[in-house]
This record gives structure tokens, C-alpha cells and sequence, in this order.
């Protein structure tokens, strides 16, 4: 179990599932291939044969395998753990799950049409860095899809980990910043965002 601490709290937190190791971390890999529901968020993605993607904090690599079935010509993603980095490389082959963080992604610029975040924004340590680091990786025309437990149907679970208005808010408009045409969706458990960067 790691420590890290939120940009939504401003506080310090262990947490399983920030940064998961060891027998725990393992644990909350496995948590997150139960719950989260990520499947409803593949036609807002709208991948198309051949796109390059990256999903940030892939956790066991559920996601990712649905990814690579889409016909993208290459999918890739970052996390910090080496454990869920293990699960995601059996879960998913073919894709190149690696290490790194929301704002350390050690990828190109404008390498990906797509960059997907699913349920880690709220635990990352800063906003503004993660999002120049997305907008930075994230090809002219390109889009980044954000996405935190919610929707028009939750579950238990979902309903407890809601962001509060204010915070979504606040999302909203840092991606306001950076990105052209940010549109709200709701998802069946999943508040998302899209925001597109401006074409070249």
C-alpha cells in the first residue's frame, strides 16, 4: 500500500487502489475487474481502425484488453504499479502496458489520438500537470476522454465515490483550459468528460 496525496482533498491517503503493492494491491486489481464498468464507456471513445491510444492508469488491464479489440493500430497505457503492470501484461497482450503517472507519462508528443483516464483523476497528486502532460501526448484533433465513479445508474459503490459538483466543476474547467469543445456525458456508472485539442 502506497501514499499519496489528492488534489480533490489536498490530503495524504494509503489507498489500495492509488497505488497499489504487494498482496493488497493485488487484491484491488482484482476489485477493479469486478466493479468497474468500463465496457459503457467504449462508444464514447469512438476508436477508429488504426488510432493510437493511451489509457492512463489501466489498473489490471480490463480496459486495455477491450482496446486492443477495437482495431487500433497500437494501444498503450501507463500506471505506477509494477503490480497491476504484471496483471495488465496477462490480461491484455499485444498492448504495452508501461510505468508512469498522469503527468510522467515518458511518451511523444502528439503520439495518441485518444488518451483515456477511468476513475484515477481524483487521486492524482495535481490537476494542471496531469492535464498538460495529456494535452501534450494528445494529437492535434485529438481527444482525451476523463471519466469518475457516477452516471444516470450507479452503483452502491458508484454512488459513495461521486465527485462533488463543485470538483467536477473545477475539472470541467481546467480541461476548459487546455481543450476545444469539453462536453459532459452520463454514462450509466461513469461521469465523463470529453475534450478535444485544436486542430493543427
Amino acid at each position: 500500500m502506497g501514499t499519496t496525496t489528492s488534489w480533490v482533498t489536498g490530503r495524504e491517503h494509503d489507498s489500495s487502489f492509488a497505488a497499489p503493492s504487494g498482496l493488497m494491491g493485488r487484491l484491488a486489481g482484482r476489485v477493479m475487474l469486478w466493479t468497474n464498468r468500463q465496457r459503457d464507456l467504449l462508444p464514447l471513445l469512438d476508436i477508429r481502425p488504426g488510432e493510437h491510444v493511451l489509457e492512463v492508469g489501466y489498473g489490471p488491464g480490463a480496459l486495455l484488453r477491450l482496446l486492443s479489440r477495437t482495431g487500433a493500430g497500437r494501444v498503450a497505457g501507463v500506471d505506477p504499479s509494477p503490480e497491476m503492470r504484471a496483471l495488465a501484461v496477462r490480461k491484455a497482450p499485444g498492448t504495452e502496458p508501461g510505468l508512469g503517472t498522469a503527468d510522467r507519462t515518458h511518451q511523444q508528443d502528439a503520439a495518441f489520438d485518444c488518451v483515456v483516464s477511468v476513475n484515477n483523476v481524483a487521486i492524482w497528486p495535481e490537476l494542471e500537470p496531469g492535464l498538460r502532460e495529456l494535452h501534450r501526448v494528445t494529437k492535434p484533433g485529438g481527444r482525451l476522454v476523463i471519466a469518475w465513479h457516477g452516471g444516470d445508474a450507479p452503483s452502491r459503490l458508484a454512488r459513495g465515490l461521486r465527485l462533488p459538483d463543485k470538483v467536477l466543476a473545477t475539472l470541467e474547467a481546467a480541461l476548459r483550459e487546455r481543450f476545444d469543445d469539453v462536453t459532459r456525458h452520463e454514462l450509466p456508472s461513469l461521469t465523463a468528460f470529453v475534450a478535444r485539442r485544436a486542430p493543427a
